[in-house]
């Protein structure tokens, strides 16, 4: 097949095999599925036009997807980009020519994230003709999924089945959990967090390495659907950090940080329930993590030797890795804040 445009060929996910109880969903960058038809479908809908600027904030995979689907439709592009997103990946979005700022150095998530949506809201005051993605509040980038859970429900078709992957903005993992409990309603999701993030409720835990690009907020995302996860998992960095690791070391993937946490939770995960097949998001590469993660690897803990603590409610939980049964409850009331 000779692809029209290069997106065709990076969006396609890769399933792996990492043990009979695990598979990998492995994408060079997943976002682009997203980014992609949400693009496409508001072009179709008439909400932005051929030649208008998009605009939104990311920390780093989103950017790029936004950035190629701006490439290929013909639409202009500025990103608002967190201090995690790295030279070479700022270099590829402004080749393909977004325009690119990137906020101060930050010590935490929270003001990252903060200083990202203040700096977008500007923007927008200042030139009313650029549309705002809102890849973290717009059901629109649920769209893209369905077509990734088609791949998927073909491919592991008559094994139960549980998603495993970072929340991040909600869309990927519950995009896809949406469309394959269309199919079967039985399709587990768990969810991974890293403390400090607001979402599920570990906003007063500090891990001064918590900036886990695309897996917590500091923000309510209203794409966050809390009531279609079973299971949470809150991770410290170290232990994301050995996740990943491990995946290179002990299957050949180099993959980000936030694949790494999924590895390492949906290893637990499959050893309370190994009549079930556990689908690992990996989300992106490596390739952005080789100072922070890969050039640390003899700092990271051997796997075999990590567990969860094992808690009711989130007020229970404890660093450096806690996990709860969520059982598909909505956000709790006081949770929730006016959309960013």
């Amino acid at each position: 097949m000779i692809h029209p445009h290069i997106t065709d060929a990076l969006k396609t996910p890769d399933l792996v095999r990492l043990t009979d109880q695990m598979v990998l969903l492995r994408f060079e960058s997943m976002k682009i599925y997203s980014a992609l038809a949400a693009v496409r479908t508001l072009l179709e809908r008439g909400t932005i036009r051929r030649g208008q600027t998009l605009v939104d904030s990311s920390s780093g995979i989103y950017a790029y997807a936004l950035a190629l689907a701006c490439h290929r439709y013909g639409l202009r592009c500025h990103i608002v980009a967190s201090t995690t997103v790295d030279t070479t990946t700022r270099a590829q979005l402004e080749v393909l020519g977004a325009t690119v700022e990137q906020v101060r150095p930050s010590a935490n998530l929270k003001l990252d994230q903060e200083l990202r949506v203040r700096r977008v809201r500007r923007i927008l005051a200042e030139r009313p003709d650029v549309h705002w993605m809102r890849q973290y509040h717009d059901a629109v980038h649920y769209v893209g999924y369905r077509e990734v859970a088609d791949t998927v429900a073909a491919a592991v078709a008559g094994r139960r089945l549980a998603v495993v992957g970072g929340v991040g903005s909600g869309a990927s993992t519950g995009g896809l959990v949406e469309h394959l409990r269309r199919r079967d309603p039985s399709v587990r999701l768990v969810g991974v967090q890293p403390f400090g993030s607001v979402t599920f409720g570990s906003q007063d835990h500090h891990d001064p390495e918590a900036i886990i690009a695309g897996i917590g907020s500091s923000i309510v995302f209203d794409n966050v659907r809390h009531a279609l996860y079973d299971a949470i998992h809150w991770m410290d960095f170290a232990h994301a950090m050995s996740g990943t690791v491990a995946l290179l070391r002990e299957h050949a993937v180099f993959a980000g940080l936030s694949t790494g946490a999924a590895y390492l939770a949906a290893a637990h995960e499959a050893r309370r329930q190994p009549e079930t097949l556990h689908l690992v998001i990996g989300a992106d590469t490596g390739h952005r993590y080789v100072e922070r993660v890969y050039a640390r690897h003899t700092e990271a803990l051997d796997p075999a030797a990590l567990k969860p603590v094992e808690v009711a409610a989130p007020e229970e939980m404890a660093m450096p890795w806690s996990t709860m049964a969520w059982n598909r409850t909505p956000c709790p009331q006081h949770w929730k804040e006016p959309a960013a």
